[in-house]
Protein backbone atom coordinates (compact mmCIF):
# COMPACT_ATOMS: atom_id res chain seq x y z
CA UNK A 1 0.00 0.00 0.00
CA UNK A 2 1.07 3.54 -0.71
CA UNK A 3 0.60 6.67 1.37
CA UNK A 4 -1.58 9.47 -0.02
CA UNK A 5 -2.72 12.94 0.98
CA UNK A 6 -6.07 14.28 -0.17
CA UNK A 7 -6.88 17.98 0.16
CA UNK A 8 -10.52 18.91 -0.29
CA UNK A 9 -11.90 22.39 -0.89
CA UNK A 10 -15.60 22.23 -0.07
CA UNK A 11 -18.39 24.72 -0.59
CA UNK A 12 -18.59 27.24 2.29
CA UNK A 13 -22.39 26.93 2.23
CA UNK A 14 -22.29 23.37 3.61
CA UNK A 15 -23.57 22.68 7.11
CA UNK A 16 -21.33 20.74 9.51
CA UNK A 17 -23.50 17.62 9.09
CA UNK A 18 -23.06 17.74 5.30
CA UNK A 19 -19.28 18.05 5.67
CA UNK A 20 -19.24 15.08 8.05
CA UNK A 21 -21.37 13.03 5.64
CA UNK A 22 -19.03 13.81 2.74
CA UNK A 23 -15.99 12.86 4.83
CA UNK A 24 -17.69 9.65 5.95
CA UNK A 25 -18.46 8.74 2.34
CA UNK A 26 -14.87 9.45 1.26
CA UNK A 27 -13.32 7.48 4.13
CA UNK A 28 -15.75 4.61 3.48
CA UNK A 29 -14.46 4.34 -0.09
CA UNK A 30 -10.90 4.00 1.20
CA UNK A 31 -11.63 1.59 4.05
CA UNK A 32 -13.94 -0.64 2.00
CA UNK A 33 -11.02 -1.26 -0.37
CA UNK A 34 -8.65 -2.35 2.43
CA UNK A 35 -7.23 1.15 2.91
CA UNK A 36 -6.42 2.81 6.22
CA UNK A 37 -7.15 6.41 7.24
CA UNK A 38 -4.19 7.77 9.20
CA UNK A 39 -5.29 11.37 9.80
CA UNK A 40 -8.15 13.78 9.10
CA UNK A 41 -7.32 17.46 9.59
CA UNK A 42 -10.17 19.96 9.28
CA UNK A 43 -8.79 23.43 8.60
CA UNK A 44 -12.21 25.02 8.60
CA UNK A 45 -13.49 27.89 6.50
CA UNK A 46 -10.81 30.11 4.93
CA UNK A 47 -10.63 32.91 2.40
CA UNK A 48 -9.48 31.90 -1.06
CA UNK A 49 -6.72 33.72 -2.94
CA UNK A 50 -9.05 33.92 -5.94
CA UNK A 51 -12.65 32.98 -6.71
CA UNK A 52 -13.37 29.31 -7.31
CA UNK A 53 -16.78 28.63 -8.85
CA UNK A 54 -18.02 32.06 -7.65
CA UNK A 55 -16.92 31.43 -4.04
CA UNK A 56 -14.45 33.59 -2.11
CA UNK A 57 -14.29 31.19 0.86
CA UNK A 58 -14.02 27.44 1.18
CA UNK A 59 -13.97 24.71 3.80
CA UNK A 60 -10.60 22.91 3.77
CA UNK A 61 -10.03 19.30 4.84
CA UNK A 62 -6.83 17.23 4.55
CA UNK A 63 -7.08 13.43 4.72
CA UNK A 64 -3.99 11.23 4.93
CA UNK A 65 -4.41 7.55 4.17
CA UNK A 66 -2.78 4.34 2.98
CA UNK A 67 -4.40 2.52 0.08
CA UNK A 68 -3.99 0.73 -3.21
CA UNK A 69 -4.55 2.20 -6.66
CA UNK A 70 -8.13 0.87 -6.78
CA UNK A 71 -9.19 3.03 -3.83
CA UNK A 72 -7.58 6.20 -5.17
CA UNK A 73 -9.20 5.70 -8.57
CA UNK A 74 -12.63 5.41 -6.96
CA UNK A 75 -12.04 8.41 -4.66
CA UNK A 76 -11.03 10.46 -7.71
CA UNK A 77 -14.12 9.37 -9.65
CA UNK A 78 -16.56 10.11 -6.82
CA UNK A 79 -15.08 13.51 -5.95
CA UNK A 80 -15.21 14.64 -9.58
CA UNK A 81 -18.99 14.17 -9.65
CA UNK A 82 -19.72 15.55 -6.17
CA UNK A 83 -21.14 19.07 -6.47
CA UNK A 84 -20.12 20.15 -2.95
CA UNK A 85 -16.43 19.67 -3.80
CA UNK A 86 -15.06 22.86 -5.37
CA UNK A 87 -11.56 21.44 -5.89
CA UNK A 88 -9.46 18.54 -4.66
CA UNK A 89 -5.87 17.37 -4.94
CA UNK A 90 -4.80 13.78 -4.40
CA UNK A 91 -1.03 13.20 -4.18
CA UNK A 92 1.15 10.25 -3.27
CA UNK A 93 3.41 11.10 -0.34
CA UNK A 94 5.56 7.98 0.00
CA UNK A 95 9.04 7.84 -1.54
CA UNK A 96 10.40 5.06 -3.72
Amino acid sequence: MRTYELMLLLSPELEEEAVEALLARTTEIVTSRNGEITNIDKWGKRRLAYEVQDHTEGFYVVIKFKADNEATTEVDRVLKITEEVLRFLLVRTDQE
